[in-house]
């Protein structure tokens, strides 16, 4: 299997094949991002691909999904692997899953996988170096726009997940009450204008909120783990987010914390649970790399991740039951 994250400065369509032909009989795949990772490096406008033999995936197949069409991508696994994805043990088989990052299908996308399969799939959203032009995911020598690229993995060896956001609750909660769900619009948090409602949870006069989206983004608390939702811009009164926000869901307002110490805690963390790390995937937020940009801690950051072979790419949104923003989610295989 090969695996690669290329800028959006490639032609996607010519790129798609290329690397396609440059490796017949290998499944490739992959996406455009707002930027590479490869090794301890983070990168941009270049094309990062890495390679994986069967000692960490067994057998690996490929589909193109929409948010309309997942059940033919979902059949042909079941057919290439012989298996119910119903039933399927999630301790063999892991799914990647690569959405185009302008589609805002995401969430579509995720609900529809969690109603066929227990098996986790884990990703992110294809960028375009922040133009918000046109994102593309890669497959059998084509590109795709307003699709997903979803394989099933079997793996042959152990493997898990990573989730670090790198956030902590304020103490204060605001309660969704008016929403566009389709346009991730807020207009009201408690009956109150949006705008003034997350003004006053955070302190900062209403023109200087944009400063302050990325320190105190939004997050929902589910079975004990936090999912962040990221404010994106001001329209009006309301509040238009990176991600899908259903009317009457209850938000918390989160404090930013130590990236570099965080993220470098939870690969430490998995280190002494598995062991080695023979391979990493990092799906991470394009508003995480800002920020590490911001703060000069780009080179900090990519040394976490010197020891271990690693590719991943900044992007539109993360994956990991559901969609999440500002957050880096990882498959590791040990």
């Amino acid at each position: 299997m090969v695996i690669y994250f290329a800028s959006a400065h490639y032609d996607p369509h010519a790129l798609s094949a290329a690397m396609n032909a440059a490796f017949p009989g290998i499944v490739v795949f992959g996406c455009t991002t707002a930027g590479e990772i490869v090794g301890h490096k983070m990168l941009k406008g270049t094309i990062a691909a890495m390679a994986f033999g069967k000692d960490i995936v067994e057998d690996v197949v490929v589909n193109i999904g929409t948010s309309s069409n997942l059940k033919s991508a979902f059949r042909s696994f079941e057919s290439h692997y012989q298996i119910s994805m119903l039933d399927a043990d999630p301790e063999k088989y892991v799914g990647i899953v690569l959405c185009d990052g302008l589609s805002c299908a995401e969430e579509s996308i995720m609900d529809k996988i969690g109603n066929l399969t227990d098996i986790t799939f884990i990703g992110g959203s294809a960028g375009d170096d922040l133009q918000f032009a046109g994102t593309y995911v890669f497959a059998s020598g084509e590109a795709y726009s307003d699709s997903a690229v979803l394989a099933l993995i079997k793996c042959g060896c152990c493997f898990d997940t990573i989730k670090t956001q790198s956030f902590t609750s304020l103490g204060k909660k605001l309660v969704a009450t008016k929403v566009d769900e389709h346009r991730r619009i807020v207009y009201e948090f408690d009956g109150q204008p949006a705008v003034q409602a997350y003004a006053q949870a955070i302190g900062q006069p209403v023109e200087k909120l944009p400063e302050y989206f990325m320190r105190h983004p939004f997050g929902l608390m589910a079975g004990g783990e936090l999912y962040v939702r990221s404010p994106q811009q001001l329209k009006n009164d309301s509040i238009v987010f990176f991600c899908h926000i259903k009317e009457g869901m209850m938000l918390h307002v989160l404090q930013a914390e130590d990236i570099i110490q965080e993220t470098a805690h939870a690969i430490k963390e998995k280190e002494a649970e598995l062991g080695t790390l023979k391979a990493l995937l990092n799906f991470n937020c394009i508003l995480r790399t800002l920020h590490i940009e911001h703060e000069g801690l780009t080179e900090e950051y990519g040394l976490i991740f010197k020891d271990v072979p690693s590719i991943g790419f900044s992007t539109y949104g993360e994956a990991y039951i559901g969609h999440i923003n500002q957050t880096a989610t990882m498959l590791v295989f040990a």
